[in-house]
């Protein structure tokens, strides 16, 4: 028999299943998502770096919103102090590889999705190898390195990328095409110096289980958009507006990434 969830567009169009239309009769009757809207999110492939406090919400959104195939990437297992944030695990997932525990919740949560998920950590010589075959990336990784080393392949291979972040009380999302001319990539944003494994943890911080959430809400909203881009209104992916949200404000503003003519990611300067 054929396995049918291979490959997300073997997934029936919700319009024309009417277990899939009750699902998602609440995006079909937007306006800016529609019957078409909600093919496309069946047909599209996200692929997840980290399934920690902002991948772990995001990876339950995107599974909500229909998306028709995940790919799950993560090397660290699951510990008591990962529940009071990320909630797509439970006491029983302690000890479990965190990639296997979540696309575990998917098969339950929605069966008709395909998920795939990859213990790896993703350093500078595999990451090519690890995110080449998906249509778009969202990025909630917790360390500099592999989020340039992410960055820097996706635009080499011409993936869309959500990169959300969040400390403390403060939390950014942003849609990156640098692929595209005249648009930036994450390096534009942060430059070189933070190609290193040295950045602030939850663990030494401290971090708001409910604020993570909200990121992780942001970043699947971003990645949504992603999907949804040339086929509905809300498909405008805001490529390079970075949006920045202060958690005890509360507030939300918009920084305009520009392209840094200087960027090695964009085959300018230094690749040293």
């Amino acid at each position: 028999m054929t396995d049918t969830n291979s490959d997300p567009r073997s997934i029936q169009d919700p319009l024309a299943n009417p277990e899939r239309l009750e699902r998602f009769a609440r995006h079909i009757v937007l306006p800016e998502i529609g019957g078409a809207g909600q093919a496309r999110l069946a047909a599209s492939h996200v692929l997840v770096v980290g399934a920690g406090g902002i991948g772990a919400p995001a990876i339950q959104y995107l599974a909500a919103a229909g998306i028709g195939k995940l790919t799950i990437i993560d090397d660290d297992v699951v510990e008591a102090s990962n529940l009071q944030r990320q909630t797509i695990y439970t006491e029983s997932d302690i000890g479990a590889p965190k990639a296997k525990a979540a696309a575990d919740w998917v098969r339950r949560f929605d069966p008709a999705l395909d998920v795939i998920p990859v213990r790896a950590r993703i350093d500078a010589g595999n990451v090519r190898d690890l995110i080449s075959d998906t249509g778009q990336i969202l990025d909630g990784c917790d360390n500099f390195a592999t989020r340039l080393a992410v960055s820097d392949a996706a635009t080499a291979l011409g993936i869309p990328l959500t990169s959300a972040a969040v400390g403390r009380f403060q939390a950014q999302t942003a849609n990156f095409a640098g692929h595209l001319p005249d648009q930036p990539c994450y390096r534009c944003w942060v430059g070189d110096a933070f190609d290193a494994e040295d950045c602030d943890t939850c663990a030494a911080d401290g971090v708001l289980g409910a604020f993570t959430g909200m990121a992780g809400s942001m970043a699947a909203m971003m990645a949504i958009r992603i999907a949804l881009d040339g086929v509905s209104a809300l498909g405008d992916p805001q490529w390079g507006q970075l949006q920045l949200f202060d958690g005890l404000a509360p507030r939300l503003r918009t920084i305009r990434v520009m392209k840094d003519p200087a960027c090695r990611a964009l085959g300018h300067g230094s690749t040293e």
